[in-house]
């Protein structure tokens, strides 16, 4: 009698034994054993572990996520899911799809925020992707070169996800025709306003350098407006800041007086009338659609307080008088 207890005992943990190990194959197995598809597996730039591991069960990579987290428990506490894109099929068992998540990402993001130059875009992505000193002057001197129009302003500002290996020049692709589907439709409002789109560019970076935030943009536009249309002189510190280029403190640093009267450059407005030849950073939609939309105003001067409140007059006497109220 014993023995038959022990007999069946034994077989009932071999069949558990069996059972679990069948379970765990199928758990741990491809999805897809068959497929041939690579796909793009999107991690957000600040995501939660659960909703990534969710995500994976949801989009079919995985078959469960009880066996992708206990794959994870074996991993280095230095092997992170890093956010960006991973390239993923569903042919990839549990332990494979671990291993490709906890390496480096086949496609990084990238912020640019609205207002840089050229240049300092690409020292956003030198850092990214790990260029080289060669690779960065690429992107400056030729990349962003190769169209008249296309020297600057064009570098649309928004949030990228790039793979890896794209090279310079088909990142200033993808950013030019970023740009191209953000502004296309803002062009037959220039038309209609008979505003060349390069004027409209050009006038929107200035405000986009010179506004504290969105709501001073359609009013420093009305007032650029306003001295382009009496052929004033534009007195843009922005636009000398460009002309000057990098200092020891960056890209933006206040100029001085001696920059005014030293630096000779078309973009500096303090010695030339009119626009500068090309924009002078990479501006985003509010400032586009402020140059189209600028608020009416006799005003001719602006400038802002300690706490970044503007501060507009119709003569020079009254732009001294705000002077002397709001910044001595």
């Amino acid at each position: 009698m014993k023995s038959k207890i022990v007999l069946i005992s034994g077989g009932l943990l071999l069949a558990i034994i069996v059972g679990w190990l069948v379970a765990s194959f199928i758990l741990f197995n491809a999805p897809d054993s068959k497929s041939q598809k690579e796909e793009v597996f999107v991690v957000s730039m600040k995501p939660a572990e659960t909703e990534i591991i969710d995500k994976l069960k949801n989009q079919g990579f995985i078959r469960n996520t009880w066996a992708f987290n206990f794959v994870l428990t074996f991993k280095s506490k230095h092997d992170k899911i890093e956010s960006g894109g991973y390239f993923l099929s569903k042919n990839m068992n549990v332990w494979k799809v671990a291993d490709k998540l906890t390496s480096s990402p086949d496609m990084k993001w990238v912020v640019i925020p609205e207002g840089l130059r050229k240049e300092e875009i690409g020292e956003i992505l030198a850092k990214t992707f790990n260029w080289s000193s060669d690779d960065l002057d690429k992107w400056n001197s030729t990349y962003t070169a190769m169209e008249f129009d296309y020297l600057e302003g064009v570098y649309f500002p928004d949030t990228y996800l790039i793979p890896v290996k794209e090279n310079g020049l088909d990142i200033a692709k993808r950013m030019i025709n970023r740009f191209n589907e953000k502004f296309g439709p803002y062009l037959d409002q220039f038309a209609e306003q008979n505003i060349i789109w390069t004027t409209g560019l050009r006038l929107a970076s200035i405000v986009q350098r010179e506004a504290a935030g969105k709501e001073d943009m359609p009013l420093i536009a009305g007032i650029l407006w306003n001295r382009l249309l009496k052929e004033m002189k534009l007195e843009v510190d922005a636009t000398v800041q460009y002309a000057r280029g990098k200092t020891d403190n960056g890209w933006w640093t206040p100029i001085k007086s001696s920059d005014i009267k030293e630096i000779d450059s078309p973009y500096n407005t303090y010695k030339y009338e009119g626009l500068p030849p090309h924009p002078i950073c990479n501006p985003g939609i509010d400032a586009i659609d402020a140059v189209l939309n600028s608020t009416e105003t006799d005003c001719l001067y602006y400038l802002h307080d300690n706490n970044r409140q503007i501060h507009c007059a119709e003569s020079y006497e009254e732009h001294l008088s705000n002077i002397d109220k709001y910044l001595r």
